[in-house]
C-alpha cells in the first residue's frame, strides 16, 4: 500500500507540472467544469470577491485568513502586470471588507519567470499597497530551480518594506543554511515540508527525520521570538509544535498553526478550540489545475474524494 500510495503521488506531482495538460484543461469547458467539482473543495473560488465572502465567514468562525489569486510561470510582462493588479486588488478588498487575512504569491505569477527586477518592480507595488492597510504579504515557495531568485527577491525587498515575509520548505538540505540568512530578517518566517519534486540528494523523503528538522525550524523561531506559521496538516507535527509554544508562551501574534482551506480542517478547528493562533489559507481563480493536483499528491487516496465530488455534483 505504502508502495502504491507513493507512486500515485509521484505521478500526480508530475502532472500537476505539466504545462500542456493545464492548458488543454483551461480551454476545454466540459472538462474545465468536471475537475473544477473536484478542486472546488480546495479552493475559494474563481473569483476574489466569492473568495473573499469565505473569508469573511471564516473570521467570524474565528480564523485569521490568507488570500492567493492563484497562478505562477507568467511568461509575458502583461500577465505579469495583469496579475499584480489583481493583488493590488486584494490588498484593497481586505482593507475596504476589514477582513483580518494576509496576502499570499508565487514570484513567478508576477515576474520572477520573465525578469528579477520586473518582479521587484512589481513586488514593491503590492507590498507599498499592503503596507498602507497593515497587510502582510507573505512569498510562497516554489521549485528548486527557482528558490535563490526567490531568497535574492526577499533579501532586496525586506530592506525597504517591513510587511514582508518567506516560505522555507524544511524537506530540503540548502534549507540549514538558509534559514540562518533569513532569520536575520525580522519578517515572518512559513515553515513548510515541501511538496515539489526535486533531483536526487537536494531534499529528504518523508519521515521521521524530516519531522524532526521541521520541528527544530520551529523550535529555533519560536525560542528567538520570530514571527513563524507553522504550515502543516501533519498532526503529530501540531501536537509537538502545540508543545513548543506551551514552552515558549509567544504573543499569539507571533506565530500560527496554518492550514489549507479543505484540508483536514478539523484539526485546525480543534487547535482554535485549546486556544492556539489559527490560520486558513485560502486561493482563488482559474489557475487550479496545479493545485489540484499536489492537493490530492498529498495524501493519493483523496482521489475518491475528487471523484465522488465529480459524479455526485450536478
Amino acid at each position: 500500500m505504502e508502495n502504491l500510495l507513493s507512486i500515485g503521488t509521484n505521478a500526480l506531482k508530475k502532472a500537476a507540472l505539466n504545462e500542456g495538460a493545464k492548458e488543454y484543461i483551461l480551454d476545454n469547458p466540459v472538462l474545465f467544469k468536471t475537475l473544477k467539482r473536484a478542486a472546488d473543495r480546495y479552493i475559494g473560488g474563481e473569483t476574489l470577491e466569492e473568495a473573499a465572502i469565505k473569508v469573511a465567514k471564516e473570521n467570524q468562525n474565528g480564523f485569521k485568513c490568507s488570500l492567493e489569486f492563484i497562478g505562477e510561470s507568467t511568461r509575458t510582462e502583461n500577465e505579469a502586470r495583469d496579475a499584480t493588479d489583481e493583488f493590488v486588488t486584494i490588498c484593497r478588498k481586505i482593507h475596504s471588507a476589514g477582513l483580518h487575512s494576509t496576502v499570499s504569491l508565487d514570484l513567478s505569477h508576477i515576474g520572477l519567470a520573465i525578469s528579477k527586477d520586473l518582479c521587484l518592480h512589481h513586488l514593491n507595488l503590492i507590498c507599498t499597497e499592503a503596507s498602507a492597510a497593515g497587510i502582510e504579504v507573505i512569498i510562497s515557495a516554489e521549485g528548486t530551480e527557482r528558490t535563490d531568485a526567490i531568497l535574492d527577491s526577499y533579501f532586496e525587498i525586506s530592506k525597504t518594506h517591513s510587511n514582508i515575509a518567506i516560505t522555507l520548505q524544511a524537506y530540503l538540505h540548502r534549507t540549514q543554511d538558509d534559514f540562518q540568512e533569513v532569520i536575520k530578517r525580522n519578517g515572518r518566517i512559513r515553515i513548510v515540508k515541501g511538496a515539489f519534486e526535486t533531483p536526487n540528494g537536494l531534499s529528504l523523503s518523508r519521515g521521521e527525520q524530516l519531522d524532526d528538522v521541521y520541528l527544530n525550524f520551529i523550535d529555533q523561531l519560536l525560542s528567538r521570538k520570530h514571527k513563524c506559521s507553522i504550515a502543516t496538516h501533519h498532526g503529530t507535527i501540531q501536537q509537538r509544535a502545540k508543545k513548543l509554544v506551551d514552552l515558549y508562551q509567544p504573543d499569539k501574534d507571533l506565530y500560527e498553526f496554518e492550514s489549507l482551506y479543505g484540508i483536514r480542517t478539523q484539526q485546525l478547528l480543534d487547535l482554535k478550540a485549546e486556544g492556539y493562533a489559527t490560520k486558513l489559507y485560502f486561493v482563488y481563480g482559474k489557475e487550479w489545475y496545479l493545485y489540484l493536483c499536489n492537493r490530492i499528491a498529498e495524501y493519493p487516496l483523496n482521489i475518491f474524494l475528487a471523484l465522488e465530488d465529480i459524479v455526485g455534483t450536478n
